[in-house]
């Protein structure tokens, strides 16, 4: 499990999965999630622009992301 101390109001869904390192680029993160292979919340979302916020959970190649 990752905790992901967030400085603002929201991260976008790519910007968290490249700030955790578990993409390499942003590239990398915007065909993970229209892939299908992410879970926000426990659901697949396909929003690549969307805005995780503290008491969020992402998961993602079997890690999860708690956002803090």
């Amino acid at each position: 499990m990752i905790e992901f101390k967030l400085e603002g109001d929201f991260i976008p869904m790519i910007q968290l999965l490249k700030a955790v390192n578990l993409v390499q680029t942003g590239g990398e993160a915007q065909i993970v999630v229209t892939e299908g292979l992410v879970k926000y919340n426990g659901v697949v979302d396909y929003r690549k622009r969307l805005k995780v916020k503290r008491g969020d959970t992402v998961e993602f190649d079997g890690n999860k992301i708690i956002v803090i």
